[in-house]
């Protein structure tokens, strides 16, 4: 079964050198990548300019969250890149600042709302009283308002985003497991067919791929699922 672009496999692995490993591992069966915090200190960068080189598609996951002018600037050195996504935190100040510092470049922008490792009890601990989508949907069309190209959300917010965002605004889902599969430390999670019907337009999958015995054959069930196959 050929590659589905959709879906980026997140490099959350220790070094460089497992990561090319992985790569190699996936060949043709895997078109994208995340390069996340893991990697991007130790040359996730130059990785990912050596992925685009060999004509893969690159997320950077870097998440910035800081003053405007700081994330203005960085967001402007991700841009000459050539990467084709970059995250930073849905505040509506920070988002205003990523869009600036993207200018007229190819790199989409992508919110994160509310990661998916937190549910209501979390929530309520850091001292959001909101659900998980209540906070979700409001940093959604906060993002619409900023200019940004789309937002990481669970699949399970996937369909109430969709049913309120502009036509090619990009929802990306991470927590997304193959049925029966370990959730890890994720609590809002879902099989990658469900997620792309609900909504989502790109999908994060993880541990797995990279963590099964058989990475490829891993990513090959992932794209079964996603045509309905195993669902």
């Amino acid at each position: 079964m050929p590659a589905d672009s959709r879906v980026y496999v997140a490099l959350d692995l220790p070094s460089v050198k497992r990561a090319e490993a992985m790569v190699d591992a996936l060949g043709d069966h895997v078109k994208s990548y995340k390069i996340g915090l893991q990697l991007l200190p130790i040359g996730g960068v130059e990785l990912g300019q050596r992925l685009k080189a060999a004509g893969k598609n690159v997320f950077y996951d870097f998440k910035f969250h800081d003053i405007d002018a700081t994330v203005e600037k960085a967001t402007r050195s991700v841009a000459g890149l050539g990467a084709d996504l970059l995250t930073v935190h849905a505040r509506p100040d920070v988002m205003r600042a990523a869009v600036a510092g993207r200018g007229d470049s190819a790199l989409k922008l992508l919110g994160v709302t509310v990661l998916t490792s937190l549910d209501k009890a979390a929530l309520e601990d850091i001292g959001y009283h909101d659900s998980a989508q209540d906070l979700v949907m409001r940093r959604v069309n906060q993002a619409v308002a900023a200019g940004m190209d789309g937002v990481v959300s669970s699949p399970l917010e996937a369909a109430a985003i969709r049913a309120v965002v502009p036509q090619g605004f990009l929802v990306v889902t991470p927590g997304v497991r193959l049925p029966g599969g370990d959730k890890g430390d994720q609590k809002r999670v879902a099989t990658p067919y469900t997620a792309l019907t609900s909504g989502a337009s790109h999908l994060v999958v993880g541990r797995p791929i990279t963590q099964a015995a058989d990475p490829a054959a891993a990513a090959q069930a992932v794209l079964r699922n996603i045509v309905g196959d195993d669902a």
